[in-house]
This record gives structure tokens, C-alpha cells and sequence, in this order.
């Protein structure tokens, strides 16, 4: 493991871009496969047969059902860790550089303070978490072949829903890494997390119209609605 990790350290050293887009391709791409077990989105549904049985002395048609098989939806897979590779890797590595920057150079904030690591999660949380739900959500659309107005319908379906479930992680594990982590290795701790985020994000969008997402859809809007009452 001690060998694995310093190979790694090494790789960063040369190749920092390259090697954040691979890991979170991988990454991606294995969160994908949890979600796909989780909700047995690839599952053959149950069909009965009729199977000839003899009862006493009597012959008679019964049902029998098939047994469960499951499948893993490589083609899926394969897209989400695309993902990772496009959007994840990239992106991430230099919404972290620049933020970190944008932090010491600009706003002028003490490394590791309060204020410092409050001001990188706030933003953190408005631009990149909302951005990168947007971008999952469409990406997903377009590439299993929706329409442009289907993509929508779904991104008003699963964007809400997907904010306030990582709304309520992803800020605790931000602080802690930018408190804690080099920049350079925001991105590796945050790919860490991104193997369950990726499994939670590709099972929102495989639960489709399921009653929970509307509920929270109604909720959000009736608080809303009570708000400017």
C-alpha cells in the first residue's frame, strides 16, 4: 500500500492533470457499478412459464418463476466513468488550484483559518456543487439518448433532490479537507468521497419518478411558497 501510494505521489508530481483525470475516471466508473447493484437497475424482471406438474393423478399447467438474473450495464459504466474523466478530473483540479489562490491572493485570508476554510466550502457548495449536479445530470440525459426537453423534465426531477442529500455531506467533508489537505491533493481526498457520490448521483438519476423525489420537490416549494406568504 506504502509503495502504491508513493507511486502515486510520484505520478502527481509529473503528471498532476492526467493522473486526477484517470483516478477519477476509475472512481466514477466504480461508483456507477454500486449504484447499478444497489437499485438492480440491469435486473431481468420476473416472468412466469408454464411448467407441466403432476398433482395425485391429475396433470395440470402451473406457473413457475425464472430466477433473478443481474447484469452489470457496462455501456453505462463505461459513460460515467467518462465522466469522471471529462468533467471530474479536469475541472477539479484547477477549481481547486484556482481557489486556493483566489483565497491567499485576492480576499488576502491566513491559510487554514476559519475564515479561509469557511470561505472555500461557501463557495465550494454555490458554484462547483450546483455545477457539477447540472452537468451530471444532462450529461447522463443526452448520452442514453433523451431528447433536449427530456434532459430538462429530468434536471427539474433530480436536481433539488440530489442538492439537498449532498447538501447535508458534502460541506463536513470539505471542511475537514480544506483544512487539513494540500491543494494538491484536495482533489484525490475529494475523489475519495466521489465514489460514493457518484454511487448516490447515478442512483438518483436511475430512481426516476420515485415518490421521494417528489416529495421533496412539493416541500421545498410549499416552505417556499410560506416564505414570501
Amino acid at each position: 500500500m506504502l509503495k502504491l501510494w508513493k507511486w502515486y505521489q510520484k505520478c502527481l508530481t509529473v503528471h498532476p492533470v492526467k493522473t486526477q483525470v484517470i483516478s477519477s475516471g476509475i472512481l466514477w466508473g466504480t461508483g456507477d457499478i454500486a449504484a447499478q447493484t444497489i437499485t438492480r437497475s440491469t435486473m431481468k424482471k420476473h416472468h412466469k412459464k408454464p411448467v407441466l406438474r403432476l398433482n395425485s393423478s391429475t396433470l395440470f399447467f402451473a406457473q413457475q418463476d425464472d430466477e433473478e438474473v443481474f447484469k452489470i450495464n457496462w455501456k453505462r459504466v463505461a459513460i460515467t466513468s467518462m465522466f469522471g474523466v471529462g468533467f471530474v478530473g479536469p475541472v477539479g483540479h484547477f477549481w481547486y488550484e484556482y481557489l486556493d489562490r483566489f483565497m491567499k491572493v485576492r480576499l488576502q485570508l491566513p491559510p487554514k483559518s476559519m475564515r479561509f476554510v469557511a470561505a472555500k466550502v461557501a463557495l465550494d457548495g454555490v458554484i462547483f456543487g450546483p455545477l457539477d449536479l447540472c452537468v451530471f445530470f444532462t450529461y447522463m440525459g443526452l448520452t442514453s439518448g433523451k431528447s433536449i426537453p427530456q434532459v430538462k423534465e429530468d434536471l427539474k426531477r433530480d436536481f433539488l433532490p440530489a442538492l439537498v442529500l449532498e447538501g447535508g455531506v458534502w460541506p463536513i467533508v470539505q471542511i475537514a479537507n480544506f483544512r487539513f489537505i494540500p491543494v494538491r491533493y484536495q482533489l484525490l481526498y475529494v475523489n475519495m468521497f466521489c465514489l460514493l457520490d457518484s454511487a448516490l448521483l447515478s442512483w438518483i438519476e436511475q430512481q426516476e419518478d420515485a415518490p421521494w423525489k417528489k416529495w421533496i420537490v412539493s416541500f421545498l416549494y410549499v416552505k417556499e411558497q410560506e416564505g414570501q406568504g
